[in-house]
């Protein structure tokens, strides 16, 4: 790929939203029953954890940045500020995944096994997007489920490749979710 393609992709990636697109997201949110599923924030360099990870401990994992901590933080503030009716926050173990969810600023998010990374592991991913389909597929609401997880995991389940922090917008049915939209802030 040409060095002017790179950059024609990368501005159409990160250009905003049309006004009109994102306010009906929002409406789309504020109205529910619906579902963010959102990539954690941005983290230390890298891709995948360290050799000899544990999940148990933080500082043997790839964290947030500073930067995404500053995001998380404003990411909860802007929910709030469109009203979205956010009922209940899950996420991942894994720290970056859980500090994104509590950064958030909700109810103290609940961990959900459903939502954890199977980067190191494939032979999970059919099992684990099963499981993330059918929670997803199963909110009724009232409001908003927020779930933190991983790129492999949103991928999976949805063909959306997110950035760090990106939410991808889902409207559960009886037959599975719709993808709405993507709201990156």
């Amino acid at each position: 790929m040409s060095h002017l393609m790179r950059y024609v992709l990368l501005l159409l990636f990160l250009l905003p939203l049309p006004a009109s697109a994102s306010e009906a997201l929002w409406r789309e949110l504020r109205a529910g029953p619906a579902v963010l599923l959102m990539r954690h924030e941005a983290t230390e360099p890298g891709t995948g954890d360290p050799p000899g990870f544990r999940r148990a401990d933080c500082s043997t994992q790839r964290n947030l940045s500073e930067a995404g901590r500053a995001a998380a933080r404003a990411t909860g503030a802007r929910l709030r500020a469109e009203g979205v009716p956010v009922a209940a926050v899950r996420t991942s173990a894994w720290c970056r995944s859980a500090e994104t969810a509590r950064l958030l600023g909700f109810d103290p998010p609940s961990h959900d096994k459903a939502l954890d990374s199977f980067f190191a592991d494939r032979r999970q991913e059919p099992a684990a997007t099963a499981a993330l389909r059918d929670l997803i597929a199963d909110w009724k609401g009232p409001g908003v489920l927020v779930l933190v997880t991983h790129q492999v995991n949103i991928t999976a389940a949805t063909e959306v490749y997110p950035a760090p922090g990106e939410m991808v917008v889902l409207k559960p049915s009886r037959t599975g979710f719709a993808v709405v939209g993507r709201l990156r802030l």
